[in-house]
């Protein structure tokens, strides 16, 4: 883990340095998605210190973040987007030398995407994982191999969250249907 997290930050640092590197002259800027969901990274590189301003704009042009700084001539900052409406997003970075402009597109995890069901080996069990760091409603249905609905129970998970299904008079390969709140279904078949 630990290495992985090493060549995650070198990489991250090699891309931004090439970015960054390709042109002494000129400020840049560069953007970078974070793995955590609706975490973005704004690495900047000016030519000299002075005044920076960093202005965030929804898909309608309105301003929902500004932030001035002054005597820096570059910063690396995260920006969270957690609590926003999905949509695309405009940031601007400008100094004495001009503006850099890049958009990023945020999106909501869906609760769907971080669901796995595994067969427990010699065993008619499954565990249904859900992994989610907020508290979440989820619907699952659990249908036979001749698709009939054998289970339907709504659950609210908070959390990493595993639950055990007995499935042992259950005919055929069951298949799992797991929907979150906003209707997004995930089916899982074995």
């Amino acid at each position: 883990m630990k290495t992985k997290l090493i060549v995650s930050a070198l990489l991250v640092a090699l891309v931004a340095g090439v970015a960054v590197a390709a042109d002494p002259v000129n400020p840049k800027m560069v953007v970078l998605n974070q793995k955590e969901s609706g975490i973005f990274k704004v690495i900047y590189e000016g030519v000299k210190a002075g005044r920076v301003n960093m202005k965030i704009s929804n898909q309608d042009g309105e301003v929902v973040f500004n932030e001035s700084v002054t005597g820096v001539n570059g910063f690396v900052r995260p920006v969270n987007f957690n609590g926003m409406t999905p949509g695309e997003y405009t940031i601007e970075v400008s100094d004495a030398s001009g503006k850099q402009i890049q958009k990023v597109n945020y999106e909501i995890e869906q609760t769907v995407n971080m669901v796995h069901v595994a067969k427990i080996t010699g065993e008619s069990k499954y565990l249904l994982a859900v992994a989610k760091g907020t508290e979440e409603k989820i619907n699952v249905k659990i249908f036979d191999g001749s698709s009939n609905l054998v289970h339907n129970q709504n659950l609210v998970v908070s959390g990493n969250f595993g639950l055990v299904y007995n499935l042992k008079d259950v005919a055929g390969v069951p298949t799992f249907e797991v929907t979150d709140k906003t209707g997004n279904t995930k089916v899982i078949k074995y």
